[in-house]
């Protein structure tokens, strides 16, 4: 079920503010945060995000149709080493 219309998308307040300070300084650095429930909003296109992926922080360009979508999205949690099967028939 998506989130009510009226409460608008969730985005946490301590990664509202550092959006603000990094957009006033047109500081270019990445901004570290864990919260990868929060949507990201128009206001993030154009900065670096680094999202936690439990182990380390993923640099995340954000673009224009990353919008509405949520950060955890684009921070892969777990590494994709193939198929047990495909090794087998490769030898």
């Amino acid at each position: 079920m998506t989130r009510s219309v009226k409460k608008g998308p969730f985005v946490d307040a301590y990664l509202i503010k550092k959006v603000e300070a990094a957009k006033a300084s047109s500081d270019k650095r990445p901004i570290k945060t864990w919260s990868r429930r929060s949507t990201v909003l128009p206001d993030f296109i154009g900065l670096t995000m680094a999202v936690h992926n439990g182990r380390q922080h993923v640099p995340v360009y954000v673009t224009e149709n990353m919008v509405g979508h949520k950060l955890g999205e684009f921070a892969l949690t777990r590494t994709f080493k193939g198929h047990a099967a495909d090794k087998k028939a490769k030898k």
